[in-house]
């Protein structure tokens, strides 16, 4: 089973943000590269108000070391 749940995106980029990911820059209205040292650059492709569910926020720790308690 998952510990995780379906989160809006909004929310997983400003927990990403705190812990330590920074907007690299930024094109279009969605798209944003996320940079932190230590991690390969992450490309952040999900509009604000996009709820994302458990298997893609799994992927999504995968590459950035996000955990649940971040959210």
């Amino acid at each position: 089973m998952s510990s995780w749940g379906s989160v809006p995106a909004r929310r997983v980029l400003r927990a990403l943000l705190r812990i330590g990911w920074v907007v690299k820059r930024k094109s279009g209205g969605s798209h944003r590269v996320l940079s932190r040292p230590g991690w390969p650059n992450y490309v952040w492709s999900f509009h604000d108000r996009e709820e994302i569910g458990p298997r893609m926020l799994a992927r999504i720790a995968k590459h950035t070391g996000l955990r649940p308690e971040d959210l």
